[in-house]
Order: structure tokens, then sequence, then C-alpha cells
């Protein structure tokens, strides 16, 4: 007999579905799960953030006035600043792209924050 794994991402419908198989119901309930929960391994198995959530933790506890950090807090300054990247990446490429160049250099991201009015305060960071 198995025991169903119980996580933040498990609906209630799962668990109701892994009760009756316990149970014994016939096979074909059984096979319903077993799909079910592919199913939710799939979902739980792509991540939402692509950077470190413990790094982000230690960079943020770094700073001397912060001592608590709530675990939505991390995933939210993550999930920003992976979409910051995304950005500024994007807007060095356009600039790559008009060179006519394959490579993104790092002159094709101080072009980025010379011409795009909401990258202008990392004037000087590259230096």
């Amino acid at each position: 007999m198995t025991t169903p794994v119980i996580d933040d991402f498990t609906s209630e419908n799962e668990l109701n579905e892994s009760a009756v198989s316990t149970a014994g119901e016939n096979s074909q309930d059984s096979q319903e799960e077993t799909e079910n929960i592919s199913h939710g391994d799939e979902e739980q198995k792509e991540k939402l953030v692509r950077l470190p959530l413990g790094r982000v933790r230690h960079i943020m506890k770094m700073d001397p006035d912060v001592n608590l950090v709530n675990q939505e807090a991390i995933f939210l300054i993550t999930k920003s600043t992976e979409l910051f990247i995304d950005s500024l990446a994007k807007e060095a490429y356009k600039y790559t792209v008009q060179t006519k160049k394959k490579t993104v250099q790092k002159r094709d991201v101080e072009s980025a924050i010379e011409n795009v009015d909401s990258l202008v305060f990392l004037e000087g960071t590259l230096e």
C-alpha cells in the first residue's frame, strides 16, 4: 500500500482519488490516479524561477537592515530579477542585431543602457 505524497500542489481531488485507490477500487481508478499524479509531478518539476532562491536570500540578508525575509518576498524578488535580466538582454540584443553581429558584447549592453530611458539608472555600473 502506497501513501500519497501531500505537498502544496496536491489538490483535494487528487487526495480523494488516492484514498479511493488505496481502498482497493477497480484498476481503472488506480490507473487514472497514476495519470493525475504524473501530471501533477510534471507541473511541479517545471520551475517557476531559474535563479537559486537560497543565493537570493543570502544576498538579501547581507543588508544589515534586513533581519527576517519572507519566502514569498524572496520568490518575488527572484522573479523580478529574472524579468529585469531578460529585459536588459533583449535590449542589448537589439543593438547586437543593428551592428550585424551574432554575439552580445559589453558595448551592446552599454548602448542599451545609454539609449533606453528605463535603464539610465545603470549608467556607470559596467566600469
